[in-house]
C-alpha cells in the first residue's frame, strides 16, 4: 500500500483492549524516574576508581625508589 492509499482511513481502535488512560500510560514509564542518578553514581564511582588507580601508581613509584635507594 501506498501512503496516499491509507492517509483517509480512520485510525484503528481495537475492540477487547479499550484505550490507556494518560495516567495509566504515564504510570507505565514511572519507574525509570529512579535511574535519574544513575549518571552522578557512576561518575562516582570512576572517580573513586581513578583515585585508587592514582593512589597505586604512587605507591609503586614509592617502592621502585626504594628498591633503587638499596643499591
Amino acid at each position: 500500500m501506498k501512503y496516499e492509499e491509507i492517509i483517509n482511513h480512520p485510525h484503528y481502535e481495537p475492540k477487547k483492549h479499550p484505550r490507556m488512560s494518560r495516567e495509566m500510560r504515564a504510570g507505565q514509564f514511572a519507574p525509570f524516574a529512579a535511574l535519574s542518578g544513575h549518571a552522578s553514581a557512576v561518575r562516582r564511582t570512576a572517580k573513586f576508581a581513578e583515585l585508587r588507580e592514582q593512589r597505586i601508581i604512587e605507591s609503586n613509584l614509592d617502592d621502585e625508589r626504594f628498591d633503587i635507594m638499596e643499591l
